[in-house]
């Protein structure tokens, strides 16, 4: 499967999560669902010109959802991953 495709995969993924975990805080669902229309956005987008940043931004949601919701905090890692399959 193409890393592209398997972003898509991974960022559906992510967003049933959302709406299948333990009701989140606020704040960090606010956190989020904001990471999650980044990603969205940089599907859309050429391979040239996608910012850097989002991988640094899913790192920091790793660390903020590891200990109460690891299942998600797994799929941001594998979105990592694939992030840095496509080069970005």
């Amino acid at each position: 499967m193409p890393a592209r495709e398997k972003l898509q995969e991974q960022v559906t993924i992510l967003r049933e999560q959302l709406n299948q975990e333990p009701p989140l805080p606020p704040e960090k669902r606010d956190a989020l669902e904001e990471l999650i229309a980044k990603l969205e956005v940089q599907l859309e987008l050429e391979p040239a010109t996608q910012s850097p940043s989002i991988a640094d931004d899913v790192n920091r949601a790793v660390e903020g959802f590891e200990l109460d919701h690891p299942g998600i905090a797994g799929t941001l890692r594998n979105i990592v991953i694939t992030l840095g399959n496509i080069g970005i």
